[in-house]
């Protein structure tokens, strides 16, 4: 059943993963901050988190939220808060070469896997994946694992493109003023993805 649905399960997961959310729009700030090199474990935690996040739900996890609603309401309340504060860190970020930007640092590792679990778009993904492309996964771990390693390797080149992009845009941002002007949209539009998840 998965080699008929793999070129539709690997476009899904290029698309999802290439697109503007949460994790890229964070991984162009840190570009455009700290440069590509230190990115590199934020980057690395993204896809790590999303091959746990996607077993956990690929193996039940996501019927918890039948037995207990609120827990898929605090998790949303909690992500929502983690969010604000990721987009004050960012628009509140100095200068690549400013005084403060040496105090800063990029999300580490563990911070960006901990991310995963409060990211909306992730969720939506992965509910997406077990539900649309892999309906009969069930306690097939070999199966659950096999779909989330698909993702997790897509993701990665995918999502580096964004670090790739922050880092280029470096150059640009030597004065104070635009890294404000860029830093703020950037938060702006981080909290933007917040407008699904909470409607």
């Amino acid at each position: 059943m998965l080699n008929d649905n793999l070129p539709a399960l690997a476009l899904f997961a290029f698309v999802t993963s290439v697109t503007p959310g949460p994790n890229n729009l964070m991984l162009l700030a840190s570009g455009a901050n700290f440069g590509f090199r230190a990115s590199i474990p934020h980057l690395l935690g993204i896809s790590s988190g999303v091959l746990i996040l996607l077993v956990s739900v690929g193996l039940g996890l996501a019927e918890l939220f039948s037995l207990w609603p609120w827990a898929e309401v605090a998790m949303k309340w909690i992500g929502a808060g983690y969010m604000l504060y990721l987009a004050w860190r960012i628009a509140s970020a100095s200068p690549p070469n400013g005084s403060a930007a040496r105090a800063a640092r990029p999300m580490r590792y563990i911070g960006a896997i901990a991310f995963q679990w409060v990211n909306p778009k992730l969720w939506l993904m992965a509910l997406s994946v077990f539900s649309i492309y892999v309906p009969s996964s069930g306690n097939d771990f070999s199966l659950v694992l096999a779909v989330a390693a698909l993702f997790s390797l897509i993701n990665l080149p995918t999502i580096s493109v964004w670090a790739l992009g922050g880092a280029k845009l470096r150059h640009l941002l030597t004065e104070q003023r635009r890294v404000k002007v860029f830093n703020l949209s950037m938060a702006a539009l981080l909290l933007a993805t917040l407008w699904p998840m909470l409607r």
